[in-house]
C-alpha cells in the first residue's frame, strides 16, 4: 500500500481461501487487460470470462495467459459450460479447456433443466484436474428455490468437490439471492449460512449496495463475485472502511465518540 493507516482490517495475502474478489470480464481487449493488471493485480484472485463472451473475444488464449501470469483463477462462463451441455458436448468442452489450458472450470444449471445428480457428476468429473466453481439458484427472474434446496444442493456439490459454490444473481444482481429490487433475501441468505460455511461461498454481488451489506453482514474477508473491471478499488476501499458506507466500521470506539462529540 502507498502509506500506512491505522485500524484497518487485516486482509490475506493471495492466493487466498477467503476474501475473494472475482471479476467479471465481459470482453475486455488484450489492452484493456493489460491496463486491469497494472492496476488491480494484487486485488483480483479470479476472472470470469462471462457467459459466452470468450467464444467472440480476440486473442482468449493470449487474454487467459495475461491473467494467469498475474496469479489469478481464470474460468469460462456458466452458460457456455450449458450451451455445451445441451448440444451433448461434455468431452469437447473438457478438449476447449485444455486447449485454452484452463485449470478451472464452472459448472452451472441456470438456464436449462438438468437433474442434480448429473450436474454432479459433471462437479465430481472435472474436479479430478481442474479447481471447479458451481453455481447454485436459477437466472430466472421469479423463480424461487426454497432455501433447504439451496444448502442440500450447495453441500452436495461442494462433498463432489466444488472449491466454491456461487450464489447465483446473474449479472444484474436481481435473481436468485436477491429481490427484483436488487436487495438481499436475508431470510434465504441467513438459512444458508446456518448449514454452509462463507468461507465456501462466493456471493455474486454486482451492485454496490449488495458489496456493502455482504461486508456488513459477514466482515472484509467475504468472498465476492461479479464484479466491474472498474469497481475492483471501489470494492476494496470497501473492505477496508475507507469509503462512506463502511468507514466507521473497523474504528474503535473511542474515535466514533470523539467524532460524533467535535
Amino acid at each position: 500500500m502507498n502509506f500506512t493507516l491505522p485500524y484497518l482490517p487485516d486482509r490475506p495475502s493471495k492466493p487466498r481461501n477467503s476474501g475473494i474478489t472475482m471479476m467479471m470480464d465481459k470482453g475486455l481487449s488484450i489492452r484493456q487487460v493489460e491496463d486491469f493488471l497494472s492496476a488491480n493485480a494484487e486485488l483480483t484472485d479470479v476472472v470470469k470470462l462471462g457467459f459466452g463472451t470468450s467464444y467472440l473475444t480476440n486473442n482468449i488464449k493470449q487474454k487467459i495467459k495475461l491473467y494467469k501470469e498475474a496469479g489469478m483463477k481464470v474460468y469460462l462462463g456458466g452458460t457456455l459450460f450449458e450451451a455445451f451441455i445441451v448440444r451433448n458436448m461434455f468431452d469437447d468442452y473438457i478438449k476447449l479447456l485444455d486447449k485454452l489450458k484452463l485449470d478451472c472450470a464452472e459448472v452451472s444449471d441456470g438456464s436449462i433443466d438438468m437433474p442434480h445428480d448429473k450436474k454432479l457428476e459433471y462437479i465430481n468429473t472435472l474436479s479430478k484436474n481442474r479447481t471447479v466453481f458451481s453455481e447454485v439458484g436459477s437466472k430466472e427472474a421469479g423463480m424461487i428455490i426454497h432455501p433447504a434446496k439451496w444448502v442440500s444442493m450447495m453441500n452436495a456439490e461442494l462433498n463432489a468437490g466444488s472449491w466454491k459454490v456461487i450464489a447465483e444473481a446473474r449479472e444484474s444482481g436481481n435473481v436468485g439471492i436477491y429481490r427484483a429490487n436488487g436487495n438481499a433475501h436475508t431470510i434465504l441468505i441467513n438459512k444458508i449460512l446456518a448449514k454452509v460455511k462463507s468461507e465456501d461461498i462466493l456471493w455474486e454481488a454486482p451492485q454496490k449496495a449488495q458489496q456493502v451489506w455482504f461486508i456488513k453482514l459477514l466482515g472484509p474477508n467475504v468472498n465476492l463475485g461479479n464484479i466491474g473491471f472498474d469497481d475492483v478499488i471501489p470494492l476494496e476501499t470497501l473492505r477496508l472502511g475507507l469509503r462512506g458506507d463502511t468507514f466507521f466500521s473497523y474504528l474503535p470506539s473511542e474515535l466514533k465518540q470523539k467524532i460524533k462529540t467535535e
